[in-house]
């Protein structure tokens, strides 16, 4: 919708995903607008730039006027992943103790059925197994030891590391990581390592960036710390490329900013970070920050998010307004050692594809899709399987000839085709009531992943207000969130840039975390607890120094850094600890040791329940936390007049044949944009916008309220 309004815009926020590349600018008042293009994963910078554009006509003004005013940018996408995924990284070598050069491909076992199926891990013929990042003809092992408690059992064997390193170079490898048994405990080896690593390159003329894990990673589980550290030389320092590509992008065309990146703990880090493996999943965790910050501005504490990209169903649980993080997550069935998000993700988009199982004659769906193609309905062609798309535009929920605003027509005539030989003849149906069979599948499967997911933590969907978002969700929030009981449905009128307005959400954070082994005994006294305390104290201001070197590097100095301390403790014995927010800003006395005590055991109490309070197994320390935060403009949610609850003949579009449950209805077709706060739009009702679409089915009203959010009920 053009204004006349001038625009001076602030922030622009990018979330590259494999469909589609969104941009989120947020000008001088809070106010923003969303823009779309296709991605293009050759280069990036193509598809920012487009949408981009996109965003900018909303305003009537262009790219060359408006980058040079902005402040700030942040990116979010999929290279670093995509390149993980595909095994398009360096060539590394691994140096390890001696006697442990095989642990890396074995993977701590669960790697061998990471991401299969029951059935799939059973079965020789389905079940493969990923070669590892480095192969071991790229590993050497070199002698040292040091046991759990961090003594030196076995001294390094200095003269062993010339000759491991040498032969690593004449192999050509690109990078060197450096990962020994508990080195978190005694880091000493792993750096001379690393400092004779970098003699012998001197010596004979190649140098290569050498990594050592205590340099990035310096926590337990050698498979994990090993695994990220590998990826940081494999995919995400290559990755910077991608990066410096698009930066010099925005700079040319007037930018004055450096790009920010979205990271895996939900804040956003310098393209020159040191760990930049953090930015592996950047995408799906904008939405959820971005669910976050709805919610603190709408006052909504308890959110269960739901995505719905081109290629995959992203879930998330925001409980009394915190959300969980994993710290050791698994990703493109490698176990690693990130603070991520905790999200359930399944293959099941609108763009994935859709088969016959040539054993059961069943559906399925995904997990592949067809990315930025979308379906056989694409005007290019490149894709002959069908996708959920085409049974959209078969049944008519997707207009054909407004699809990203009319920038791309699709062909139904194609999509029906398709449909009709692989999906419809097989099983005997009509190309409508198989096109409907595939969109009533996957809502029952996403319903199913939800409910799941919610109760499977121990509450139900009634304590939460479901978010529903990305280019896909609002044509599926009707379908998987009836009969769930959701306190309330809500669907932004920006869904389809949410990710991307996350990250404008976000803020400028390092986060960085230590392993500890702190234990304090039932009854221990009172110089035992102070102990405690100061190796604690001393753990955060390593990270608090690790910290504020990376926001120097973006000419913030210490005192505009708010520094936040988190613990990880557990009773004594227990497998699971929790992460805590320090209620001190410093220990300094025994009083302190109480007030850590009594903050973990108040969360204990809230995620398990007070009678599984445990004080007489004593306390463990396991981990130091420090997270730095850099205070960024952020965008206002908008705030519009109330209208009535009848729509302006303005916003109707007219009506279309729709196929829905066995016959043609005629729908009526609203124009997302024109809407105005207050108006109810009753069932069947489809409300179009460029970037998605929202389908209202029978038994189902939604209303549009002054922050221009839809609210779906259950009638």
């Amino acid at each position: 919708m053009k204004t006349a309004v001038k625009r001076k815009a602030q922030i622009l926020a990018i979330d590259a995903g494999g469909t589609m590349t969104d941009t989120f600018i947020i000008d001088e008042n809070g106010e923003f607008v969303v823009g779309k293009a296709q991605s293009t994963p050759e280069d990036e910078s193509i598809g920012l730039l487009n949408s981009a554009k996109d965003a900018f006509a909303y305003w009537d003004t262009t790219v060359e006027e408006q980058f040079p005013k902005l402040l700030a940018g942040v990116y979010s996408g999929t290279a670093m992943l995509n390149r993980l995924v595909s095994r398009k990284g360096r060539r590394v070598g691994l140096i390890v103790n001696k006697g442990m050069e095989d642990f890396h491909r074995m993977g701590r076992a669960i790697q061998a059925y990471l991401g299969y199926s029951y059935s799939d891990r059973l079965h020789l013929n389905t079940h493969r197994y990923d070669p590892p990042l480095v192969p071991r003809e790229l590993t050497r092992g070199v002698t040292e030891r040091v046991d759990l408690f961090g003594n030196v059992v076995i001294p390094l064997y200095e003269h062993e590391v010339e000759p491991a390193v040498r032969e690593l170079l004449e192999l050509d490898v690109e990078a060197i990581v450096i990962s020994l048994l508990h080195s978190y405990k005694y880091p000493d080896h792993e750096r001379r390592v690393r400092d004779i690593a970098k003699e012998v390159m001197k010596k004979v003329g190649k140098e290569v960036p050498v990594f050592a894990s205590v340099d990035y990673y310096p926590v337990r589980k050698e498979s994990h710390r090993t695994n990220t550290t590998i990826i940081e030389a494999y995919a995400a320092d290559p990755s910077r490329e991608t990066l410096i590509k698009i930066n010099n992008m925005l700079k040319s065309h007037g930018a004055n900013f450096d790009l920010r990146v979205m990271a895996s703990h939900g804040g956003t880090i310098s393209t020159r970070a040191n760990e930049l493996a953090r930015t592996l999943v950047s995408g799906p965790i904008g939405g959820v920050i971005g669910a976050k910050y709805l919610g603190e501005q709408l006052g909504i504490r308890n959110i269960a998010c739901s995505d719905i990209g081109g290629t995959s169903f992203d879930m998330a649980l925001i409980t009394q307004g915190d959300l969980s993080i994993n710290t050791s997550p698994d990703m493109a069935r490698l176990v690693l050692s990130l603070p991520l998000v905790s999200m359930d993700t399944v293959g099941a988009g609108a763009g994935s594809y859709v088969r016959i199982d040539p054993n059961f004659k069943s559906l399925t769906l995904g997990p592949d899709s067809a990315g930025s193609r979308v379906g056989v309905c694409y005007p290019e062609g490149g894709v002959d399987t069908v996708t959920v798309t085409d049974c959209h535009v078969v049944l008519g929920l997707i207009n054909p000839d407004n699809f990203l605003g009319g920038e791309v027509k699709l062909y139904p005539e194609r999509a029906y085709e398709a449909i009709k030989k692989q999906i419809a003849e097989p099983l005997g149906l009509s190309v409508e009531d198989a096109a409907y069979g595939v969109i009533d599948l996957l809502e029952s499967q996403l319903r199913n992943y939800l409910e799941s997911m919610i109760l499977g933590k121990g509450y139900s969907p009634s304590q939460y207000v479901c978010f529903s978002y990305g280019g896909g969700g609002p044509l599926h929030t009707a379908g998987y969130t009836k009969g769930l009981g959701f306190e309330d449905v809500l669907v932004p009128a920006w869904a389809a840039g949410f990710s991307a307005f996350g990250c404008g959400a976000a803020d400028f954070e390092y986060r960085y975390d230590k392993t500890l082994d702190i234990n304090v005994n039932d009854g221990a006294s009172d110089d035992e607890k102070r102990k405690a305390g100061k190796e604690l104290q001393a753990a955060w201001n390593e990270l608090k120094e690790k910290v504020a070197a990376e926001f120097e590097k973006s000419q913030f100095s210490r005192e505009d850094v708010d520094f936040r301390l988190y613990f990880r403790m557990q009773y004594q014995g227990q497998l699971n600890d929790l992460e805590i927010e320090a209620p001190i800003k410093e220990f300094k006395n025994i009083g302190h040791w109480n007030e850590l005590v009594n903050a973990f055991e108040d969360t204990y109490t809230r995620v398990y329940a007070k009678a599984a309070k445990s004080p007489e197994l004593g306390y463990s320390i396991t981990g130091a936390i420090v997270r730095g935060i850099v205070e960024v403009p952020k965008p206002k949610i908008p705030v519009e007049p109330f209208a009535g609850e009848t729509p302006s003949k303005e916003a109707y579009l007219g009506k279309r044949n729709v196929y829905w449950k066995g016959k043609w209805i005629e729908a009526d077709i609203w124009e997302m944009e024109k809407l105005k706060p207050g108006n109810k739009i009753k069932a069947f009702s489809i409300i179009e916008s460029p970037a998605t679409t929202f389908v209202i089915p029978p038994g189902f009203e939604t209303y549009l309220d002054q922050h221009r959010i839809f609210h779906l009920r259950e009638i």
